[in-house]
Parts: structure tokens; sequence; C-alpha cells
């Protein structure tokens, strides 16, 4: 704990003379200018004095923002398509995200050159779902309705009605047969 007082209560001479008298220093052991500092001290015993400075003195220092290239692509995919529908999976070294995914998609068309800034945004995405990956925008409906299987729009309901009716229908169609 001697280190944390720095030189504010005595200085490093007073501290290994006070070691050496009590015996934690072994005079055998005392460092070798402890001798020559005790024979030839200086003119002036060193004293800690903190420096003044007023709260007015003292710079604010600002501290410059740092933006990527990748940062803007990534703003523009979380204003678009959200945060998504999975989570980051931490617990795997190797896993990619999503957002990581699209920046480096992005990456690959900007450096072919052939699309411009306003268009490279819709190829890119475009070209993540013909790898599968699906994205969705932000407000946009999970799936479009055209697309959806018309079995899929059945109720339970009407499901278990089907399968009742056809269950009377191989009970009587067994019941001809028997008689």
């Amino acid at each position: 704990m001697a280190g944390s007082r720095l030189e504010r209560f005595g200085t490093v001479f007073t501290r290994v003379r006070d070691l050496i008298r009590s015996g934690v220093i072994k005079p055998k052991e005392k460092p070798l200018w402890y001798d020559v500092y005790k024979t030839f001290p200086p003119m002036r015993a060193p004293l800690h004095v903190e420096p003044v400075t007023s709260p007015s003195a003292k710079k604010q220092e600002t501290v410059p923002e740092i933006f990527y290239s990748e940062d803007k692509i990534r703003t523009g995919f979380y204003e678009q398509y959200g945060r998504g529908l999975r989570a980051l999976d931490l617990s795997k070294s190797n896993f990619v995200s999503t957002c990581q995914r699209f920046v480096d998609k992005y990456r690959e068309l900007k450096s072919h050159g052939m699309l411009d800034k306003s268009s490279l945004f819709e190829e890119t995405g475009k070209a993540l779902l013909k790898e599968g990956i699906i994205l969705r925008r932000r407000g946009a409906p999970p799936v479009l309705a055209e697309s959806r299987d018309p079995v899929l729009d059945l109720k339970l309901i009407d499901m278990l009605a089907e399968q009742q009716s056809a269950g009377t229908d191989t009970t009587k169609t067994t019941e001809d047969k028997n008689s």
C-alpha cells in the first residue's frame, strides 16, 4: 500500500529508513542508493506539491466520432429491415449475423462497380434472397397473401368436421358390406 501514497507522506528515503529501523528490511538488504543519499542529502527536502489548476483552465478534450464505411451500410440495413427475427448466437465463435452477411455482400457487389449507390442496396437484398437469406422489410407482412398455400387457410374446426364426415362414410360402407 506504500505505493498508493506516492510522495505525499514522506519521501522514498524516509520510508526505506523507517523500514530498516522496524526490521522489515535488513541492513544487508538496503538499496545501493541509501548510503549515498544519507551521506549527501539534497539541499532542499523533496516535497510533493500538487499543481494548481483552475477549472476554467482545463480544456475540454473532444473525442472525434469514428465512423467506418460499413457503419453507414449497417444503419441503412437496420432502418430498412430492422433487427431481424433471429437473435445473435454469441455462443458460436463462427456465427455471422444477417447484418454482417448483408455488409459483406454489399461490399462484394460494390467492388464489381456495375451498380450505382441507390440500386446497390436493393440488389444486395435480392442477392441474399438468392442465397436463401430472407430479409423482411419493417412494417411489411411476414408472407404475402398471394404466396400462401390455400391449405393453410383451413380452420381446425373445418378439418375435424371433414374427418368426422369421412369417418361416418367409411362406417356406413363397412356396415353395408356386412349385411
